[in-house]
């Protein structure tokens, strides 16, 4: 009975977290490591409640999770399950079949622009965000570069959908030529009349005009559940890694 309580105050003590963004996760001293491990898990699972930061303790393990081999295996895997997929499809004479790709933390990088605000425990800053997209830097993703051109070389048709603004669309195209990326169908980013919408909303009404088009929308790729859910789904949708930020 002791047991079972103690165990359901550790419990207590994440659900509260996840509604007050400044609680602290947890005050189990040598459990942090794992709590921190079962609170990314349950992000990348989609089970938390919409957050805006890192909890404080899990600061050092996000940074050591992002910076570690883990982080890169667990990139692999999911690039590795894509392909498998992608190659077991027979697809259409038409040329209508679609994979969709994220651009940010899915192609590119943005752990340069991360590491000087804390992995992900500052508050998401749009300006400075910016500001670091304007330099066009942002690194490949070398796992998904490899399943981008399996996909494009086994004749999918390949659109990146991405929450960018359509402002920054030809430093978005150098960015991506340069990180590798080439000869791909549709770039699409926000417009004016998309600024107000939800990442989910916004990408299922790209996916849904895809879909009316006469495409077939059969693998996507995202760090996000808003890239992935909503209406229009893929027929495989593959979720990559991401503990510091939450986008709905």
């Amino acid at each position: 009975m002791k047991f079972f309580l103690v165990f359901s105050l550790a419990l207590l003590s994440i659900v509260f977290a996840s509604d007050n963004l400044d609680s602290h996760l947890l005050m189990y001293g040598d459990d942090v490591g794992l709590l921190c491990n079962s609170w990314r898990v349950a992000g990348e699972a989609n089970n938390l409640s919409p957050w805006k930061k890192v909890p404080e303790e899990c600061r050092g393990y996000v940074k050591d999770y992002m910076t570690s081999r883990a982080y890169v295996l667990d990139l692999q895997m999911v690039a590795n399950e894509a392909v498998g997929y992608a190659r077991g499809i027979e697809l259409g004479d038409d040329g209508n079949d679609v994979w969709v790709f994220d651009v940010d933390e899915t192609l590119l990088s943005n752990l340069p622009y991360y590491a000087h605000h804390g992995y992900g425990y500052q508050v998401f800053n749009h300006g400075l965000f910016d500001k670091w997209v304007e330099n066009g830097t942002a690194p490949v993703i070398e796992s998904s570069l490899k399943l981008y051109e399996e996909v494009f070389r086994l004749g999918f048709k390949v659109f990146l959908l991405t929450g960018r603004s359509e402002r920054h669309r030809n430093i978005t195209v150098e960015n991506l030529r340069n990180a590798g990326f080439m000869n791909w169908d549709k770039l699409i980013l926000r417009d004016v009349e998309d600024y107000d919408k939800s990442a989910t909303t916004y990408k299922s009404e790209k996916r849904s005009e895809m879909v009316k088009e006469g495409y077939r929308v059969l693998g996507n790729s995202g760090d996000q559940w808003s890239d992935l859910l909503g209406a229009a789904i893929s027929i495989r949708s593959f979720k990559l890694p991401n503990p510091m930020y939450y986008i709905a």
